[in-house]
């Protein structure tokens, strides 16, 4: 194993195989993007043609901090502003579970008009990232505007009447400070249990008008939260102004929140509105992807506003429902399968920075991760319980072999998508100084309970399959034990570190367990097939998305598919990330009409009208990582290749892309054209070894100076490309047009609400 182990890594490092003499220009010409941003974006709008009602409809907003959602409340005659504040949790003491230290609900405004609500449209424009409504009422129009701005904790909503509704009121409605897990028990969610010994916060306390004042909750275990608003009257405009403070331990939300307030009010709307719109429009251009289908096209689109929406550099990690929290089973982040999901999208679209805040959630809080285990463990591990607050404060991580759901290997899965971030970045400061020790903290948890058994292999004994149930030799164990020693082997090696456990990792490789398996593929574990339908795919980590199995290994190949195929063929418990999980793996063999299939299936149950997603309850995750398998059919970077249109479906005849990143901090872009690669461009950021794989069959490649090419295997070839430069590419003896434009489908606004869906 370690053998095939170590061919991987040698890929990797880029070993180069053999000479091919290839003719090279001696001048370059770079690609360009033509694309009227704004014009093009709009194209993306959710646009609503009649008034959405519900959490699964709504207009949402948000800057990684504060969020806002924007619906007509149902059966009832007021339009909702649902806000929230990823800061505001509770702070029990005692038990880290989603009743102590889950995250809180806020509460909303409703704008009551004059008149009984006939209808109405709605619009989320993208570009700008801010929302209009025109309201029709029996006694005239209410035309609404509003942003959540992209610095400043402040929510802003001008409105504009005709007829009567110049006497519409707005009415704060404070949300219980209850666990929204408690809250959605006491409803629909009678399947989860409620602790008897569960005291309720202080009811908030209001005070002031609906002009202006503030509503403050103190809870019962520390901390406090502050929301103040006030209403300015201009030339028959009004601007309701809104801040949303949490403070701990401390208790000064309320001084924070009217000072906040007072500054935006000194900015003014006009000052506002321009720094928030050049902080959008600034985000947008950092990458650029354009596909035949205008549905897809939209939803990519709209996944990349929601990202930005959801979180910065230096604000919130994106749990399961972002800044917009409502009633819902799954009130903090879950790293079972959820926070990594969310996160993949940013690497390749090259909007690193937003990943940040899952650096800093983990980076930060390491002590935290070390009391997360059992304390006999805690001299040279970490860990990271299923469900945890921003603090990364979890439940204990059980004990292989004892407990009963022992699922040890989130923190492992955390760290592999640290890595993939440093993989498009290349920072070695970042490796040597915060990931490797993360990753070897991890990885020591494992090693303290293998055990070599009579067949000379090392055993892990019984832990928890996400979503599946216990087994010895859990699959997905053993795929991120092997992964994280891979890694760590790796990183030592660039690093030019002499870790004493360098031996152990070695033999760890050596000899840990084959993966249980059948004629049917994959195992859950040891004597434990795939017995009963199972929407994770916990136990096909190997092949998506560590690639420790893959399609460069023909004994691999048949091993994937039959496990694909298996796992999918039991659907009753499938939901929509089992279908993005089974495009992924699909693009991971090159078999993109099998991955757009399974994209498409997301699209009709799972999918809402504003792309968002429910499983019980509200989540995002599902939806973001489809943006992902969009990534994954165009520009694929595992194993230290770049692949160019890897898995395009047929039906994607043109398809093209400007500024994708690659591990190895590599800047792509490419032209797909009647159904073949046009041209592709790479520059390097980091003086990476440079190995792409492409589908032209006789490759022109041209650079600034004379490029040394070695072809290693068909369609595969490494360039001596040194940081800074960039190389084009493109079919010997033709001369593409290199200019990216938008690819002109028909199909524009495919998300919001139309006449048609109307209850």
């Amino acid at each position: 194993m370690y053998s095939i182990i170590k061919c991987y890594l040698r890929h990797i490092l880029a070993v180069c195989v053999v000479s091919l003499c290839v003719m090279t220009g001696t001048a370059a010409s770079s690609v360009k993007l033509d694309v009227d941003w704004p014009q093009f974006m709009s194209k993306q709008d959710m646009v609503w043609e009649t008034l959405p009602e519900y959490w699964y409809e709504s207009a949402y907003m948000g800057n990684g901090m504060l969020g806002l959602m924007i619906y007509k409340e149902p059966g009832q005659n007021y339009i909702r502003l649902e806000t929230g504040n990823c800061a505001v949790h509770d702070h029990r003491k005692g038990k880290n579970d989603l009743f102590s230290i889950g995250r809180l609900l806020t509460g909303h405004f409703a704008l009551h008009p004059k008149g009984e609500i006939l209808d109405g449209k709605m619009r989320v424009d993208l570009w700008n990232a801010e929302t209009t409504a025109d309201i029709v009422t029996t006694k005239g129009e209410i035309h609404l505007h509003s942003f959540v701005h992209s610095d400043k904790m402040i929510i802003v909503t001008k409105t504009t009447t005709e007829g009567e509704e110049k006497d519409f009121r707005w009415e704060w409605v404070p949300a219980p400070s209850e666990s929204p897990r408690y809250l959605f028990a006491k409803g629909e969610g009678n399947w989860i249990k409620v602790p008897e010994d569960y005291p309720l916060n202080p009811a908030p306390e209001v005070t002031g008008t609906e002009k202006e004042g503030m509503s403050y909750q103190k809870l019962q275990a520390g901390g406090e939260t502050a929301v103040a608003w006030k209403e300015t009257v201009k030339k028959g405009e009004r601007v309701l102004w809104v801040n949303l403070t949490h403070s701990y331990p401390e208790s000064n939300a309320r001084e924070i929140s009217r000072n906040e307030l007072e500054d935006a009010l000194r900015c003014g709307y006009k000052n506002l509105q321009k720094t928030h719109r050049q902080w959008w429009n600034a985000y947008y251009p950092a990458s650029f992807l354009t596909l035949p289908e205008g549905v897809k096209e939209n939803f990519y689109w709209i996944q990349m506003y929601k990202l930005a929406s959801a979180t910065r550099a230096d604000r919130a990690l994106i749990d399961c429902t972002g800044p917009w929290l409502t009633k819902t089973p799954w009130p903090n982040a879950w790293w079972n399968l959820n926070v990594q999901l969310t996160y993949w999208p940013l690497n390749a679209s090259d909007r690193l920075d937003l990943a940040a805040s899952l650096e800093n959630a983990l980076y930060n809080n390491v002590e935290q991760l070390r009391k997360n285990i059992p304390e006999a463990y805690r001299h040279d591990a970490l860990g990271l319980g299923r469900t945890s607050n921003f603090y990364c404060a979890t439940e204990p991580v059980g004990i292989p072999g004892v407990s009963k759901t022992a699922e040890v290997g989130l923190l492992t899965w955390a760290c592999h998508n640290l890595w993939l971030i440093y993989r498009h970045k290349m920072d070695d400061a970042l490796l040597r100084d915060k990931l490797f020790p993360l990753l070897k903290g991890a990885v020591n948890y494992y090693l303290h309970f293998l055990q070599k058994e009579e067949d000379g292999k090392l055993h892990l004994p019984a832990t928890y399959s996400p979503e599946y149930g216990s087994a010895e030799d859990c699959n997905f164990d053993l795929s991120l034990l092997r992964w994280g020693c891979l890694t760590l082997i790796q990183s030592a090696e660039r690093l030019k570190i002499d870790d004493p456990l360098l031996p152990k990792w070695k033999t760890v490789l050596e000899e840990l367990t084959p993966y249980p398996m059948d004629e049917n593929g994959l195992f859950i574990g040891r004597n434990t097939p795939y017995a009963f339908s199972h929407r994770h795919y916990s136990h096909l980590l190997a092949a998506y998305p560590l690639y420790t199995l893959n399609k460069e290994h023909p004994e691999d190949v048949d091993l994937i598919e039959r496990s694909l195929h298996f796992w999918q063929s039991k659907t009753g418990a499938h939901q929509g990330y089992s279908l993005t999980g089974a495009s992924s793996i699909s693009s991971a063999l090159g078999k993109g009409n099998d991955a757009l299939a399974y994209l498409n299936k997301l699209f009709g149950r799972f999918l809402s009208v504003n792309t968002l997603y429910r499983e019980s309850g509200p989540v995002v995750e599902t939806p973001l990582s489809g943006a992902q398998s969009i990534h994954d059919m165009l520009l694929q970077s595992w194993g230290g290749k770049i692949r160019v249109f890897p898995a395009v479906p047929d039906a994607w005849q043109d398809v093209a892309f400007d500024g994708l990143r690659t591990e190895g901090a590599f800047k792509v872009s490419a032209n797909w054209k009647a159904g073949k690669t046009e041209f592709i461009q790479v520059k390097s950021l980091a003086g990476e070894p440079c190995i792409l794989v492409t589908d032209i069959a006789r490759p022109f490649f041209k650079g600034k100076r004379h490029l040394e090419v070695k072809q290693l295997d068909e369609h595969t070839y490494q360039v001596d490309l040194q940081k800074g430069e960039e190389m084009l590419v493109y079919p010997e003896g033709t001369s593409p047009d290199l200019i990216i434009r938008p690819i002109q489908n028909t199909s524009i606004h495919c998300f919001g609400k139309k006449l048609k869906d109307k209850k």
